[in-house]
């Protein structure tokens, strides 16, 4: 048998591959606080402004599947410059945008450019690190800190080029740092090999649209209302759109997802608890950031340098701490604990007061939630990748962004209808604006308790160690 040789460039190749989750993640939050800006520039009515986010995020993750399919069948690296081109282009359509149409357009395509590098980026970071398990837990590290920096920096950074520069550089700023990526590409990161097979494209159709029917009827439930025609059609066609793909993947010779793959050990179980944590996460965030600002007053600026705190926590265990803990307690034990200490944020948060102090009641609650993400978020995503074939690590690293993708969209979706029925619907004050926010952290709360109990059910032991794919 050949031994393997490491990648002497493997380290390079990560700091790539980070700098790469950072953009993407980033796309996600850069934009909130220049929303008014565009709105005004652009006029966006309040509804179609979400569309701004939406565009983005139903092309993500409608097309993450068929991004790690294709990362198999022609090569991750190929791949991971395609997306990087698209995205680019994308950033720089969208920040010279004197129309709505063609920033909803630039959104888009933003969107579907970072569903190719997101897969094709884990893809390659399991094949350089997945022949050494503290190597891997050690590059994990570094790959959710970057996800951490991104959704952090995107806060902050949005604050300071709206408040100092101009919104459209909050997609331009995409362009300088795209064509740092395409350019170290060819020094720092090999050619891969590429599968056998053709692309399933009736498979990638039929599961895109069941994906963009989805997230389409979870993101416009809040204004069309759960039981209108529009949502109960488009979650009719997602479902049969749906059945008609998991049928063709049982009987093709050459699916898009072929189903064996979720024989995997963890593989299934890793997959639901992500889609969970992501269920969780999302609004946890989402709902602290309108606390600070419309309760507590904050500005945006200010609201983000409050959320550093989090940010810098996350990096420190991640990088610091996770692989040492996942080698020597295991991944089932981490995630567990990472969970209840996301439920136990979840309940403090629950309780926020009126009148509440950041440093007393927000700091500790919110860097008790770091913890719990930092200590979850890698045996998920290990959990979810483990067990995998080589030649099957772009799809199963296209099911794990998948699956926290919409988990996210759908934990996102009802915790903000939790949180307008518990604000009495319509309430504008801060007390039942506040009202909301509670309950939509308590249902948070309830999702992060439901996916520790899926962990310690579904989770086998510590076989997401030992059943890395090496590539």
């Amino acid at each position: 048998m050949q031994k393997f040789i490491p990648d002497p460039k493997r380290w390079a190749a990560l700091a790539l591959l980070c700098a790469a989750q950072f953009i993407v993640i980033l796309d996600t939050s850069i934009i909130g606080v220049a929303l008014p800006a565009i709105q005004a520039d652009l006029g966006f009515s309040a509804s179609g402004l979400s569309w701004i986010f939406n565009a983005y995020v139903i092309a993500f993750g409608g097309l993450l599947l068929l991004g790690g399919r294709l990362s198999d069948l022609f090569g991750a690296r190929r791949i991971f410059t395609t997306g990087f081109v698209i995205l680019t282009a994308a950033s720089l359509l969208a920040g010279l945008a004197t129309s709505q149409e063609i920033l909803l357009a630039g959104r888009a395509l933003q969107g579907i450019g970072a569903a190719l590098i997101a897969p094709s980026a884990l893809t390659i970071v399991m094949r350089l690190f997945g022949h050494n398990g503290a190597e891997l837990g050690k590059a994990f590290g570094f790959w959710g800190a970057a996800a951490a920096a991104g959704g952090s920096a995107g806060v902050f950074l949005g604050g300071v080029i709206t408040e100092w520069m101009a919104w459209q550089w909050t997609f331009l700023i995409n362009v300088p740092l795209g064509l740092i990526v395409l350019t170290a590409i060819p020094a720092v990161l090999r050619k891969s090999e590429r599968a056998r097979g053709k692309v399933d494209w009736f498979g990638a159709v039929t599961v895109t649209g069941a994906l963009v029917s989805l997230v389409y009827a979870i993101v416009t439930i809040e204004t069309a209302g759960l039981g209108s025609p529009l949502i109960l059609s488009l979650l009719g066609i997602s479902l049969a759109l749906l059945v008609v793909f998991l049928i063709t993947q049982r009987v093709r010779r050459e699916p898009l997802l072929p189903l064996g793959i979720f024989k995997a050990p963890n593989l299934a179980g890793g997959n639901l608890v992500m889609a969970l944590l992501g269920a969780a996460w999302i609004p946890l965030w989402f709902f602290l950031n309108l606390y600070l600002q419309q309760i507590l007053g904050l500005s945006a600026l200010a609201s983000g340098l409050a959320l550093l705190p989090m940010t810098i926590l996350i990096m420190i265990v991640m990088v610091g701490f996770s692989g040492k803990l996942i080698g020597r307690f295991g991944p089932k034990t981490n995630l567990i604990l990472g969970l209840l200490l996301m439920g136990a944020s979840l309940i403090l948060f629950a309780n926020l007061p009126l009148d509440g102090s950041l440093v007393i009641n927000v700091l500790p609650a919110s860097l008790l939630a770091a913890l719990g993400m930092a200590l979850a978020y890698i045996p998920a995503t290990m959990s979810g990748m483990a067990g995998a074939k080589p030649e099957e690590t772009g799809l199963a690293s296209g099911l794990i962004n998948t699956t926290y993708q919409i988990g996210s969209a759908i934990g996102l979706a009802v915790m903000v209808a939790i949180s307008a029925a518990g604000s009495g619907r319509g309430g504008a004050g801060p007390a039942e604006m506040l009202q909301g926010f509670q309950a939509a952290f308590q249902g948070a709360g309830v999702v992060a308790a439901v996916a520790a109990l899926a962990t310690l059910l579904l989770i086998r032991g510590s076989a997401a160690q030992r059943e890395v794919p090496v590539g």
